[in-house]
């Protein structure tokens, strides 16, 4: 038998936890300041109980590994009785949350601002000509209780008539929408304004849609077909779509891509480059990649990234998986879908070993590091060192990602491919349990497929082993140049920028000349063997001279004139070209013509 005052408590805990279940959140946001940059905010919360709740918001969004100051942009806050107007007290109780007094009212409304200035995929944006809802950045919750239905209504400015956003819409209520619960309503950004949109098309009788702001001149029916084709493959791969409808949301100028549940807000500005090949396919393999995050990312995911820690953020060793390994199948989409060739292939591959196997980052810092690091570092490693320590798992994933598909498929003689792994990952961790994996569940499940022991591929992840990139590709049949090759220019390692009629120093290359000699960014050089330095005579050395030429810096750091000689050097970096065996044993062929072929849902030929 409990004591009393246990009972006491459970029956207050139960109670609690009734009045809990009838929050509801309905929030206005009003787009008249749009010249000022601003969002106006109202939301009424009924069904309160309790003397004061926490309202917070989060520090970050989904899919953006990085801390974003949210709460910064939210001011003019006013809390009122919902029913007699009544001001209530309310302070700001920490950098996220703000502490509402509710003087035992059943239902409050607050008013806020939100400052929109930035066009990012991660932040709120409005001006004259349209605006775009970030959701972590733009509605307040309270603390613990993100499982209620959220109820949105627009107020658009005048003349903006079109919504682009993955949300529910409320039938006969223009501009209104609808979310189950928190989790939903941050998944699902918001673009309104007089929005363009592409022709839809469907797979398995699901529509897609590609709705934006200026979407640019070009043959946007072409476009679309090859997208589709894009997203056929990504499907295939999985047997499932897991949405009912879903939505490209072009935000325009800006920068970035993110996923969402069932859409992707992506930086789009159209034009001729998209008639292009180049300019086609680059945008093709984005789409692509935040396609296939519906799978690996949002429903495939480290057990960490949910649910989401919305005050901290949700670290994790695995987005050299969540990411990187979705950038491996972002080309691979391209070539399974008959868009590009093996030759394509081989040279984004061995673009993306070089960007990592050039830089010094990789003496220094592991993948798993780099994705824990990540909310510090930035996805591209970090940037305001005197040279990069660091490397991103955008670099060195997709060439994991390859190198492990190569292994299972070697070790399992064709059987299996990285593909069976992430179709096991969707159905029998995210389908059956609705989790995500763990480190370990990871590397049992490609141990499976594979038949074997992964100890030493999974060292290359969690170490700075240098992979043995020639025993992986010969697998497939693939030799992979590894020589290093001497660059055309003389190295003296300085990149510049002229400033105020200067040449200040952004970079000094880790052990050029120049760094040997003690030369650091942030210094003005200031003459060039005696000449007055410009980028046009700093670039014409290093074009006209020679290993072991002498140059002669003139350099100003706190106001002291330093005249620095140096040895100009030859710098040597490794192409790593790849291309097919002139011979290839049976496996070989196999390995390489199955992966190189558009594939099923089980990772056969068909």
């Amino acid at each position: 038998m409990k004591p009393l005052h246990h009972l006491l408590a459970l029956l207050l805990s139960c109670s609690l936890a009734v009045s809990a279940q009838s929050l509801s959140f309905s929030y206005t946001v009003g787009m008249q300041k749009a010249a000022e940059r601003y969002f106006e905010v109202d939301l009424t919360c009924e069904g309160l109980s309790a003397s004061f709740y926490d309202f917070k918001i989060p520090v970050w969004m989904p899919g953006y590994y990085q801390q974003l100051p949210y709460a910064a942009h939210i001011s003019e806050l006013q809390a009122r009785d919902f029913k007699t107007g009544k001001p209530l007290k309310w302070e700001k109780a920490n950098h996220n949350t703000w502490r509402i007094y509710t003087d035992h009212a059943p239902s409050i409304s607050l008013h806020y601002q939100v400052k929109g200035e930035r066009s990012f995929v991660a932040t709120n944006f409005i001006d004259p000509s349209r605006a775009f809802i970030a959701p972590t950045g733009l509605f307040l919750h309270i603390d613990g209780a993100l499982d209620h239905p959220v109820k949105i209504r627009l107020l658009p400015k005048e003349g903006w008539q079109k919504v682009a956003t993955g949300l529910e819409s409320v039938k006969d209520h223009p501009f209104t929408f609808i979310a189950p619960d928190f989790d939903v309503l941050y998944d699902s950004p918001m673009l309104i304004g007089n929005l363009e949109e592409m022709p839809a098309f469907h797979v398995r009788d699901v529509p897609h849609f590609f709705i934006g702001y200026q979407l640019g001149t070009f043959n946007h029916q072409a476009f679309m077909d090859d997208l589709k084709k894009v997203v056929e493959v990504a499907v295939d791969l999985f047997d499932e779509i897991p949405f009912k409808h879903y939505t490209f949301i072009g935000i325009g100028p800006g920068g970035g891509g993110i996923e969402h549940l069932n859409s992707s807000a992506v930086a789009f500005s159209g034009g001729a480059h998209l008639d292009k090949p180049t300019g086609r396919l680059s945008m093709l393999s984005f789409l692509g990649h935040e396609y296939y995050h519906h799978y690996n990312a949002k429903r495939i995911r480290p057990v960490e990234l949910g649910p989401f820690d919305y005050d901290h953020g949700s670290r994790t060793n695995m987005l050299w998986v969540a990411e990187g390994i979705t950038a491996y199948y972002d080309e691979m989409l391209l070539k399974w879908a008959g868009l590009v060739d093996s030759t394509y292939l081989f040279k984004t591959f061995q673009q993306s070993i070089a960007k990592y196997e050039n830089a010094p980052g990789k003496r220094f810092q592991s993948v798993s590091q780099a994705s824990y690091d990540t909310w510090s570092d930035g996805p591209f490693g970090r940037t305001g060192d005197e040279f990069n320590k660091t490397v991103s798992y955008y670099d060195k994933g997709p060439v994991l990602g390859l190198m492990l598909d190569f292994r299972i498929r070697h070790e399992s003689k064709n059987r299996h491919s990285l593909n069976d792994v992430m179709y096991r990952l969707y159905h029998e961790l995210y389908k059956k349990f609705n989790r995500g994996y763990t480190e370990a569940e990871f590397k049992a499940i490609c141990e499976e497929m594979a038949g074997c022991k992964l100890d030493d591929f999974f060292e290359y992840v969690y170490t700075v082993k240098t992979p043995d990139y020639a025993r992986y590709f010969a697998y497939a049949g693939l030799d992979i140049a590894v020589s290093p090759q001497p660059v055309a220019d003389a190295w003296l390692g300085i990149k510049g920028q002229e400033k105020d009629g200067k040449i200040l120093i952004r970079e000094v290359e880790w052990e050029s000349p120049a760094w040997k000699e003690g030369i650091r960014r942030n210094q003005v050089l200031h003459r060039i063997n005696g000449e007055q330095a410009t980028m046009d005579l700093l670039n014409q050395v290093v074009r006209s001279q020679k290993k072991g030429a002498i140059v002669q810096l003139e350099i100003i750091q706190n106001e002291q004139v330093n005249i620095i000689p140096l040895i100009l050097a030859q710098k040597e970096e490794t192409s790593f070209y790849i291309r097919p065996k002139k011979e290839l044993t049976k496996s070989e062929r196999e390995i390489l013509q199955s992966w190189l072929k558009e594939r099923t849902r089980s990772g056969k030929e068909k």
